[in-house]
C-alpha cells in the first residue's frame, strides 16, 4: 500500500467526489470554493459558495453540495453553475442547521445529515418532494452511505464513535429503526475529539471505509462490522473518503481547522 500525496492547501478539506471521466472535486468548507482536480493532478476553481461541505453527483452530471452556513442543499451542474436550492432552512417542517453529508439512491431519493450535538437528524427527500426525518436524536451525525442493495442506510454518529445501520422498508421510511454496525476504535488519549467518524465509502464487497477525523486513519470495517485493517491517512484530521478506482483511494482533511487541508491518494 502506498501514500502519495497530492496537494497541500490553505483550507481543510471535505466531499471527495469522482466523475465519469475520473476527474475528482473536493470541498473547502471555511475555503468556500469547490475544486476540481483532473488525472494530471491539475486544480481548477469548479464552483463558489458559503461553506461547502459533502457532495454528490448525479447521473446527469449535476453536483449536489451540503453548505453548512447556508442549512442548505445546493444544485450546481456539470460546469459549477449554481442552479438552486434543493432545500434550505427547513425541510419535513423541522429546522435545519448543519448540512454535513448526503447519498442519492438509484431512483433520485435523497438523504442527508445534520450535524448537532445529542438532537441530530437524518433527512429524507424523495423524488416526488415528500420530506420526512428518518432519524433524531443522533449525536452528530455526520457521512452516510446506502448498501449496494439499497436496502441499509449506514451513518456515523460522530460523538458516539460508531457507525449505525438503518433497514429502510421502502426508499424514505425505516423499518424499526436502527442497530449499532460498530463500534470503533478509541484514541488512547480518551479525548472525544480524537475519535469522531466522518464520511464513509463503501467497498464492492460490502466493506465499509471510516474517516476516522482525530486518528488520522481511514478504518477498514467488513461487511459484518469487523476492523480489518487501519490505513494511515497522512492528515491529523481525516475527513472523508472516496474510491477513484478499485485500486485506489482519495483521502480528504488536513492539519487542522479551517486549515491547513490536504489531499492524499491510497494505491492498494
Amino acid at each position: 500500500m502506498e501514500r502519495i500525496k497530492i496537494a497541500d492547501l490553505p483550507f481543510y478539506t471535505e466531499g471527495p467526489v469522482v466523475d465519469r471521466r475520473g476527474d475528482f472535486y473536493c470541498t473547502t468548507l471555511n475555503g468556500g470554493l469547490v475544486l476540481k482536480v483532473d488525472n494530471r493532478n491539475k486544480f481548477v476553481e469548479w464552483a463558489r459558495c458559503a461553506c461547502p461541505n459533502g457532495q454528490f453527483i448525479l447521473p446527469d452530471g449535476d453536483h449536489l453540495i451540503c453548505d453548512s452556513e447556508l442549512s442548505a442543499v445546493l444544485r450546481f451542474n456539470a460546469a459549477g453553475t449554481f442552479l438552486r436550492n434543493e432545500i434550505k432552512g427547513f425541510c419535513a417542517d423541522e429546522r435545519i442547521f448543519t448540512p454535513n453529508d448526503l447519498v442519492v439512491d438509484s431512483e433520485g431519493n435523497l438523504y442527508f445529515t445534520d450535524s448537532v450535538r445529542h438532537t441530530g437528524k437524518v433527512f429524507f427527500i424523495g423524488i416526488g418532494g415528500e420530506q420526512k426525518v428518518l432519524i433524531a436524536n443522533l449525536d452528530y451525525p455526520n457521512g452516510l452511505v446506502l448498501s449496494h442493495d439499497e436496502r441499509y442506510l449506514y451513518v456515523a454518529e460522530s460523538y458516539r464513535n460508531r457507525i449505525i445501520k438503518i433497514k429502510l422498508k421502502i426508499p424514505g421510511l425505516e423499518d424499526g429503526g436502527y442497530e449499532v454496525f460498530a463500534d470503533l476504535p478509541v484514541h488512547v488519549s480518551g479525548d472525544p475529539q480524537k475519535n469522531l467518524p466522518d464520511g464513509l465509502a463503501l467497498g464492492k464487497n460490502g466493506e465499509l471505509l471510516v474517516a476516522h477525523y482525530g486518528m488520522q486513519a481511514v478504518q477498514i470495517l467488513s461487511a459484518k462490522g469487523l476492523l480489518e485493517s487501519s490505513i494511515e491517512s497522512g492528515m491529523p484530521l481525516t475527513s472523508n473518503v472516496c474510491f477513484l478506482n478499485d485500486k485506489s483511494l482519495l483521502v480528504t482533511g488536513g492539519f487542522g481547522e479551517p486549515g491547513p487541508g490536504g489531499l492524499f491518494k491510497i494505491l492498494f
